[in-house]
């Protein structure tokens, strides 16, 4: 058996400390489901887990950097949880092979929380250790002291199981950090919020879930008269789900590089607004075509952060048979949404007529000139293929100004026509009730 005790400052500044043992906690979890908490500190028992992360010695190193940011002072291991707790309070925090007795037999009485209170009466019996207490007559101890100091000193050693109560996981996660003085710059923030993400990143790891939308939120000095609503809260998203604390601090610095605090912050808040099933990194030798489609989100997610969500857009398909709107140009962080498993691909129904696509289409269809009812485009056109009709969009209308709407009904008959010296071409006639026919250009073949 494996224990890990994590000590908090006690009392820990502005934080409770029931609060800041909840945020302990919460990321103490991504390690292991036996999370408890006890006076000051927060424990873990992690023998299960010591393959997953490596090895004693590479857990206590991950825990060991990330852990100051979340207020621990100090750090022990041992194979049980009182005798964990004692070294941390000791400042003992090497991960030691030796015998559990020989390193808890040489520590004061103060390192437990049933003898510390009785440390100046044990001192004038010449006891001051916790080796010397053990050799007093056990039925002494407790005829004077009660029954609580030898069951303690049994649960150090590892004689005794105690029993704990352990910290359940939460199905939503709300997190909230009272700043330790008023922050004016934005930009300052992104330390603040790094003991955040820290909770934050333990709660999906306890769930096997990633993060696709989080929202970062702060109060202002209530001394202060109160701002308006904006600019109180930013919005994260992720074009994957997402759990790499690292990379998620660095889109919330560039969010809040663009950020004017309208008055001094003392609280921050993050909440988090969706989450999707993580699929973690291969850990196979061969290269995963996965990871360059993952390294490519993150840069288009940083540049979308620092350019805007409307400057850095990628293409999606969509079930429209209207050429113009088959495709739409979304932002590159917004989340993919699988299309119907039953849905056809527009191409696959015009081609399933005979007629087949163009290589490029123009921006807008170009109006041609006609010259005794046929299209002229570089000399006369030649059809070739067709009529094929396309009609739809009766449901799809545009806001104008003035608060008027303007329908994008069409009724096509596209042709495959030849050009003398354009090449082939891909265009149509235009077929709306009470309307002149007319042609235009809407492609090129290659």
């Amino acid at each position: 058996m494996l224990w890990c005790a994590l000590c908090l400052p006690n009392p820990c500044g502005t934080e409770s400390l029931a609060a800041a043992q909840h945020g302990l906690a919460l990321w103490a979890l991504q390690f292991t489901p036996r999370v408890t908490r006890l006076d000051e500190a927060v424990l873990m028992e992690v023998q299960a887990s010591l393959r997953l992360f490596g090895g004693a010695g590479e857990l206590a190193a991950q825990v060991r950097v990330d852990s100051p940011a979340l207020g621990v002072v100090s750090v022990a291991w041992a194979a049980t949880a009182l005798g964990a707790l004692a070294l941390a309070r000791a400042q003992r925090e090497e991960v030691d092979t030796s015998p559990l007795a020989e390193r808890l037999n040489a520590l004061p009485l103060t390192v437990l929380t049933v003898t510390a209170p009785h440390a100046d009466t044990l001192a004038q019996l010449g006891c001051r250790t916790l080796g010397e207490l053990r050799a007093l007559p056990r039925g002494g101890l407790t005829r004077r002291f009660g029954p609580a100091m030898v069951e303690a000193l049994d649960q150090a050693y590892g004689l005794r199981s105690p029993v704990f109560s352990w910290v359940t996981l939460p199905q939503t996660f709300c997190a909230r950090l009272d700043l330790m003085a008023r922050v004016e710059n934005a930009m300052a923030l992104v330390y603040a919020a790094k003991r955040l993400l820290l909770q934050l990143q333990g709660w999906l790891v306890a769930r096997n879930a990633g993060v696709t939308a989080f929202t970062l939120r702060w109060q202002h000095d209530g001394l202060r008269p109160q701002p308006g609503e904006e600019g109180d809260a930013l919005v994260i998203r992720t074009a994957q789900p997402m759990r790499d604390m690292a990379h998620l601090s660095r889109l919330l610095a560039e969010q809040l590089a663009r950020v004017q605090l309208a008055a001094p912050v003392e609280t921050l808040i993050l909440e988090v607004d969706s989450v999707c099933d993580y699929r973690p990194p291969t850990a196979s030798l061969l290269p995963d075509a996965a990871e360059d489609r993952d390294a490519l989100n993150r840069v288009l997610e940083r540049l979308a952060a620092r350019l805007g969500a409307q400057r850095v857009v990628r293409p999606v398909l969509r079930e429209d048979a209207r050429p113009e709107w088959a495709q739409q140009w979304v932002p590159a962080s917004a989340p993919v949404r699988a299309r119907p498993v039953s849905a056809r691909p527009v191409s696959a129904t015009v081609r399933s007529e005979g007629l087949p696509q163009p290589t490029f289409l123009l921006p807008e269809p170009l109006r041609l000139a006609v010259r005794g009812n046929r299209p002229l485009y570089q000399g006369e056109l030649q059809l070739l293929l067709g009529p094929h009709r396309l009609e739809g969009g009766w449901w799809h209308r545009v806001e104008l100004a003035g608060g008027t709407a303007e329908s994008r009904q069409v009724a096509r008959d596209y042709w495959v026509a030849l050009s003398a010296h354009a090449g082939v071409l891909w265009v149509f006639q235009t077929r709306v009730a009470g309307e002149d026919a007319a042609w235009f250009l809407h492609g090129v073949f290659a």
